[in-house]
């Protein structure tokens, strides 16, 4: 059993294990608050109770790594995060650095390591132009990322007793410069649905626009999540609820992660894939919402619904309920590539500006920000974002017709002669200073000049102080 002492402001987690030579031994661990010594408790009590209690006794980085991976990346991380962060630990850490002694990583030795990483060819980005082979290199995102897992890692480390201080706090990362997303305007958007003329993917357009939808969200989206009665359309109360999304995952990190966050495991189109299509819990907690409808949008769904139950009943036996709203012509889930690709499509026909699907919820998140004033906690409702910060910093595009509005404001109240000019505040005549006697001869235009300048001054103070 383990137990919690406080000690210092921090919180203890105390336990009993068996080391490597046989010898009953303590082990103290710190942090912060009293959920997290609670966290571990919990953990190690039941890791006692499975009987694999596992006590980190790393010299590598690779070895405090896989330690890592085991103890806390299995526990915490989703099934995308664990197979992008494994697989950057393989090509990336493992590879360079993981040799080394975990006492000879300082924040020196990540800073060089990071500056190398810039200069290695990345995985999988080898391509070829006119015969030529042309590399990708590590970008400065990537190293962040990896920065990110390494710091994280050491954390865990100094919890562990393993190292002193984590030499990963104060390391230099290279700066990754923000690329800016393209989105379309209002006008653009509903060109693009007016020539749109498969109705699945004008649906899709219409609910990540209208409700700030990641496209996993979207076709994750089922029946029984959507409230498109005719009373709840009248009232302006119609809405769909997400908490669930569609990702294609691998079958490997799915089972070493023991299906954690699946709820549905759909049929396998061809066989011995790698990849297996589910639906699993959304990407954060408040990523869970409520969305409110446009009645248009609820009247657009009220049809399509319509429509899938009229195939549903043609089709008899051969058509797979799932009960989803994007469903294709037979049930099954509509992938993202296959959205993605009939997106590019209706751009390339039609010459709209390029964007990708995702740009959809960029402009339905700066046009709300537009048209409630700026109410940012109301767009994080609707968008599921963790921390507003994320709204301001990642989506809220700058239009060129408010910074036109911007223009003409300015235009109104300052140049164009609306605006009283500032009064001028009246000269006070000053009152003639008491002239002082002026010897004869001497003049007093020049006298004065004289005594204004500062080392002609000086030079007379200590004169008259020679003076006795």
């Amino acid at each position: 059993m383990a137990s919690i002492v406080e000690r210092k402001n921090r919180y203890c987690v105390v336990y009993q294990y068996d080391a490597e030579d046989g010898k009953r031994k303590q082990k103290w661990e710190t942090y912060k608050t009293m959920a997290e010594a609670k966290r571990r408790k919990a953990e190690i009590e039941y890791k006692e109770e499975l009987g694999n209690l596992v006590i980190p006794n790393c010299k590598t980085l690779e070895e405090l790594l896989k330690e890592y991976v085991t103890l806390y990346g299995k526990n915490t991380w989703a099934i995308s995060t664990y197979g992008s962060n494994t697989a950057m630990i393989e090509h990336y850490i493992v590879p360079i650095i993981g040799s080394m002694k975990l006492n000879e990583i300082t924040s020196r030795v990540l800073e060089k390591y990071y500056m190398s990483l810039l200069k290695t060819p990345a995985v999988h980005k080898i391509t070829r132009k006119r015969g030529s082979k042309e590399v990708e290199y590590v970008t400065a995102a990537t190293v962040k990322k990896i920065h990110n897992i390494l710091r994280s890692c050491f954390h865990q480390a100094v919890k562990w007793d393993l190292i002193e201080k984590n030499p990963a706090v104060y390391a230099t990362v290279p700066k990754a410069e923000a690329k800016k997303r393209e989105i379309w305007d209002a006008p653009t958007l509903f060109h693009a649905l007016e020539v749109c003329e498969d109705e699945r993917l004008r649906i899709a357009i219409n609910l990540a626009f209208a409700c700030s939808l990641r496209i996993g969200e979207l076709l994750g989206l089922t029946w029984d999540c959507v409230d498109i009665s005719p009373e709840s359309i009248a009232a302006g109360k119609a809405y769909v609820y997400v908490n669930k999304e569609l990702q294609r995952v691998t079958k490997n990190h799915m089972e070493v992660l023991e299906k954690k966050d699946i709820i549905r495991i759909f049929p396998e189109v061809k066989v011995n894939n790698r990849t297996v299509l589910v639906l699993k819990k959304p990407k954060t907690a408040t990523s869970t919402r409520k969305v409110f409808l446009p009645k248009t949008v609820a009247e657009m769904l009220v049809d399509w619904k319509r429509e899938q139950e009229y195939t549903k009943a043609a089709l008899g036996a051969e058509y797979q309920d799932f009960n989803l709203v994007m469903a294709n012509g037979l049930g099954m889930p509509t992938e993202d590539s296959r959205i993605t690709s009939m997106f590019k499509e209706l751009i390339a026909k039609h010459d709209l500006p390029c964007v990708v699907f995702h740009s959809l919820r960029h402009s339905s998140i700066t046009y709300k920000l537009k048209l409630n004033g700026g109410d940012i906690k109301a767009v994080q409702g609707d968008s599921g974002h963790a921390q507003a910060t994320m709204v301001t910093d990642q989506y809220s595009h700058i239009l060129d017709e408010d910074r036109k509005a911007n223009a003409e404001l300015f235009e109104n109240a300052f140049y164009s002669g609306k605006v009283m000019a500032a009064e001028e505040p009246e000269a006070v005549e000053a009152e003639p200073a008491v002239a002082a006697a002026v010897p004869a001869g001497v003049d007093p235009e020049l006298l004065m000049k004289l005594l204004t300048n500062p080392e002609m001054a000086a030079l007379l103070k200590t004169l008259a102080q020679t003076i006795k």
